[in-house]
């Protein structure tokens, strides 16, 4: 409870999103299954994965925790059960709800069973391309909704291309850069299997700023293990002469010299720079098996 109202206390902007509390770093004994989010002045949002015996005595808590700091919605969302299901503890969400991250206003679904539509700890990723996109010709491979497409075009990128196998997740995509008033000019929302459309995704190059960013495992779709290694190979088909890549991994099972090594042996002209740091709220015991950020240049 200390550290959940230290952290709520010292929130720059209550308007904006922010992980209050994240245990599945493992720096918190008895606490891995257990994050907490402060997704804005009015709303607490908190995940269980998996069952523990306390869970009433910290639901308890935490409640308390909400009302004392004056949250008007808590919702908890169970992932280790069926279905992942959500719960309203008190209040209400919101039917068009948004987050804030940095100016830009993103979709947020609260009570699906699946994601949410937002990524968080994917925040310094998304800053990275909007710093970098004036003028560039963007590829974002497994867009999902489109964060990076819109950080691209918050960055002045001349076109984006976005590709994803749900049809419904670029309509939340399409919806991103309408709520943020974006120009749709240059932007693309291509409903791709991108393992078996390289050449119509080439067409559309070559690309000054491409963006990996895969599930690390989708049944029937992809495999980071197996599948990672055929996009790699076709990047320098993709790519400008000139090209940025940053390639994410957010699998625990791998670690960063997975895809280090696979760049350097299928696609040798792009060169490793560094690793993106993580958000300092996401900090992990391990961190070669929490989010990876890779950035590669072809010059």
């Amino acid at each position: 409870m200390e550290l959940l109202q230290t952290n709520r206390s010292v929130l720059e902007n209550t308007e904006e999103f922010k992980r209050l509390f994240h245990g599945r770093g493992g720096l918190y004994d008895g606490l891995r299954h257990l994050t907490v989010d402060h997704v804005n002045e009015n709303i607490l949002s908190v995940a269980l994965y998996f069952n523990e015996e306390n869970e009433a005595q910290l639901l308890e808590m935490l409640t308390t925790f909400a009302a004392n700091e004056k949250y008007e919605t808590l919702v908890v969302q169970r992932r280790y059960e069926k279905g992942a299901p959500s719960e309203i503890i008190f209040g209400e969400v919101p039917q068009d709800l948004t987050i804030l991250e940095n100016g830009m206003r993103l979709k947020l679904n609260l009570l699906s069973n699946r994601n949410s539509y937002y990524f968080p700890d994917m925040k310094n990723g998304r800053s990275f391309v909007r710093e970098h996109s004036k003028n560039k010709h963007v590829l974002n491979l497994f867009s999902y909704t489109c964060a990076f497409s819109v950080a691209a075009k918050f960055g002045d990128a001349k076109s984006v291309v976005n590709i994803d196998m749900s049809k419904g997740a670029l309509k939340i995509g399409m919806a991103n850069h309408s709520i943020n008033k974006l120009d749709p000019k240059g932007v693309s929302f291509l409903p791709y299997n991108i393992l078996k459309s390289f050449s119509a995704i080439k067409k559309k190059g070559p690309y000054d700023l491409i963006i990996i960013d895969p599930p690390s495992f989708q049944k029937g779709s992809f495999e980071a293990t197996k599948d990672y290694e055929k996009i790699i190979k076709k990047l320098p088909q993709l790519a400008a002469e000139e090209c940025t890549l940053l390639a994410c991994l957010n699998s625990p099972e791998l670690e960063s010299a997975f895809l280090i090594e696979m760049i350097e042996r299928w696609a040798p002209s792009f060169h490793f720079q560094k690793r993106l740091a993580n958000l300092p709220e996401f900090a992990s015991i391990d961190e070669e098996k929490s989010l990876k950020n890779l950035l590669f240049t072809r010059v």
